[in-house]
């Protein structure tokens, strides 16, 4: 008997965001319980015993962490390949898709996001404006000089989109939400790829989405995807009182 793909997980990450594009791109069907890690209930906690996000679910088949699902969807569905051929590029694209899983994560979602964000409408807790401005003046900076020297001046990374273009650009869009954008003057090309990227109908799509969820409070947020269309699980592992998750390493 054939059955749907189940993605476990909140349209604003960016983790889940680099799976729900691979989905897409590839043709397949999902149905999305859109919770955020914070208010999983004990049964997401058995799924995800790190309590994070995306969990993707293949019958009896669980997966953790995106790096790892977005490859299992490449080598279970190879067409189209969202990974490049040549073994170099490949290589390539997995470090920079780890670059943007690590690096960008931390400078732009935990310092940034989580900080400005979460803490605040989530935990209702008191942003730690020394991170941000640490942020925002030294780690995101130094962070961008590198990604500077490895982006394209127009196209993708590779000859195709790859992994590695999708990673990158599903950070800056979760850092928008923060009003955070890209100095087009210091970064230039990071400043276009990443608009260039963002522009695809893929991208686009989700936008719709994520958008409808932006302002609401997360008890609100499932009954405002249901609105806008999104394919919801009939359950969801979600609870009303959110929880910190493990310490992060």
């Amino acid at each position: 008997m054939s059955h749907r793909l189940i993605v476990i997980g909140n349209y604003v990450s960016p983790y889940v965001r680099k799976v729900l594009v691979c989905l897409d791109l590839k043709g397949l069907d999902y149905e999305i319980d859109p919770i955020a890690p914070f208010v999983g209930n004990d049964d997401f906690g058995h799924l995800s015993p790190l309590r994070r996000v995306p969990v993707l679910l293949d019958g009896d088949l669980v997966l953790n962490d995106s790096s790892v699902i977005c490859q299992y969807l490449e080598d279970k569905h190879p067409v189209p390949p969202l990974y490049p051929a040549n073994i170099a590029d490949r290589a390539k694209a997995r470090w920079l898709e780890e670059y943007a899983d690590t690096r960008l994560a931390d400078v732009l979602i935990w310092r940034l996001f989580y900080q400005l964000s979460v803490r605040r409408h989530v935990f209702g807790e008191t942003t730690d404006e020394q991170i941000v401005k640490q942020a925002r003046e030294i780690e995101i900076p130094s962070a961008l000089d590198y990604l500077e020297t490895q982006l394209p001046a127009d196209g993708f990374i590779f000859s195709d989109l790859s992994i590695a273009d999708i990673s990158i650009a599903c950070y800056f869009r979760t850092a928008a939400f923060v009003r955070y954008a890209v100095d087009a003057e210091r970064w230039p090309r990071t400043a276009a790829f990443v608009q260039r990227v963002q522009a695809l109908p893929v991208f686009r799509k989700l936008a719709q989405l994520e958008d409808c969820t932006l302002r609401i409070p997360l008890a609100q947020q499932r009954d405002a995807l249901a609105a806008a269309g999104a394919p919801l699980t009939r359950e969801t592992m979600a609870t009303a009182r959110p929880r910190h998750g493990l310490p992060r390493e």
